[in-house]
């Protein structure tokens, strides 16, 4: 159902939360459960918010009240206004300004470049540690605004906002440990670096489809820009070349990488992509989102190792002589068919005679018998066959089961069937 044009927060906050409403439904199967204590709200009669709420969707473009934002919101640490008509930052200072206790704010998908983020609105944030800005396309000297003010900030989503490029400012943000910023449209690596200048103290850096082209940057300088890098997500960028992918070890604390959908990995097959990423970055414990083991490391190491034996020496990567100093000089892996055969050519034996045939090992005893019935000129009911093992030291066997299939007797190229009448 659309939502009616100029609704307040409070509105909807007295709306989806009011006893007397309850619940408050905005589409199939939704509704808020309030739990039966209080939970610190002053005016325990009218409302009973629990410390996190959804909004999210509910047309909201103003405060309301903010009385009355501040009696019923002292505790609230969570807040989702996602999806709304919030276009003037006044107004969200407004919010965030009544609810002392907020660490989490997500404002995504809410108008907000249309206003310009003024430093005392900002100032209203300061106790935000989590902060969601994807889809509002705030510009970077907004983001630069609430870095300043923001002096706990942890965590940044700045998804879906149309960057090509990344605005540094004067000063950094050492408190931010957890940047995404996936689906804009940054390529060039002159302005990922700025990220590191930016986010001295970065843990995670999820920098999904952007498209980033190379990582141009020396291993030492690498090392400098991101010191404390745990996690990267390279997910659809468009690295083309084996050089980047060893650039990650530049990064000294790097553990876990995401580099599904790149250029370079599509000629290869899915156990050569794992296994050769995996033998290139010795310190990485998680790729993809999957553990890497001690015995996958050990595997892929030696796959890769067999890999490249046989390349010219030019064009041998140098993880490649580390990995045979490690294990020595590995042959390639014997290929061993293991699908079962089809068929054998075996010697049939009857009367002092003996033909050499191929057989059909998918059929069964009855099968083989009508097929040597012309042979041998024995009715079928009245054939006696055996089976002799030229590498088995038991003797014939004999094969009295008609429906019994040829290949469970193990039979060989060089066997031998022995044909018998049942009146001899």
């Amino acid at each position: 159902m659309d939502q009616p044009s100029g609704r307040s927060f409070m509105q909807v906050l007295c709306e989806k939360y009011s006893p007397e409403n309850f619940p408050y439904r905005r589409g199939p199967g939704m509704g808020v459960h309030v739990p039966a204590t209080p939970q610190g709200s002053p005016m325990k009669d009218r409302l009973n918010l629990p410390s996190v709420l959804v909004l999210n969707s509910c047309g909201i473009t103003c405060a309301g009240d903010e009385k009355e934002i501040a009696a019923f919101c002292a505790h609230v640490s969570e807040l989702d206004l996602s999806d709304n008509r919030l276009e003037d930052w006044h107004e969200v200072s407004k919010i965030v300004s009544n609810v002392p206790q907020l660490e989490f704010l997500n404002l995504s998908s809410n108008p907000l470049n249309l206003s310009v983020l003024e430093r005392t609105c900002a100032g209203s944030f300061s106790g935000v540690r989590k902060l969601v800005l994807n889809n509002s396309k705030a510009s970077w000297e907004t983001v630069h605004t609430i870095l300043q003010e923001l002096p706990d900030l942890e965590e940044l989503f700045l998804c879906l906002n149309d960057y090509e490029t990344v605005s540094c400012p004067s000063i950094c943000c050492p408190s931010l440990k957890l940047l995404h910023i996936t689906d804009n449209n940054l390529q060039d690596w002159t302005e990922i670096r700025k990220l590191g200048v930016m986010f001295p103290s970065l843990d995670t850096l999820v920098l999904a489809n952007n498209h980033v082209n190379a990582i141009e940057e020396p291993g030492d300088s690498l090392a400098r820009l991101f010191p404390n890098l745990r996690s990267i997500s390279l997910h659809k960028a468009g690295l083309r070349s084996w050089e980047d992918i060893d650039k990650l070890n530049s990064f000294p604390k790097l553990e876990e990488v995401r580099l599904l959908g790149i250029p370079l990995l599509q000629p290869y097959t899915t156990e050569e992509r794992r296994k050769l990423v995996i033998a290139r970055l010795p310190s990485v414990s998680k790729l993809n989102g999957s553990v890497v083991t001690d015995g996958e490391r050990e595997d892929s190491e030696r796959f890769f190792i067999r890999y490249f034996v046989d390349v010219p020496q030019e064009e041998v990567p140098f993880r490649y002589h580390e990995l045979v100093t490690k294990y020595g000089k590995l042959e390639p892996l014997a290929e061993v068919d293991l699908r079962p055969q089809s068929s054998a050519k075996v010697e049939v034996h009857f009367n002092d005679q003996v033909e050499e045939m191929t057989i059909r090992l998918d059929q069964t005893v009855a099968e083989l018998k009508k097929q040597l019935k012309t042979l041998v000129q024995l009715p079928t009911s009245n054939m006696l066959l055996y089976y002799f093992d030229h590498e088995a030291p038991f003797g014939p066997e004999e094969m009295k089961y008609s429906s019994r299939a040829l290949h469970s007797f193990g039979i060989r190229d060089g066997d031998k069937i022995f044909v018998e009448s049942k009146t001899k």
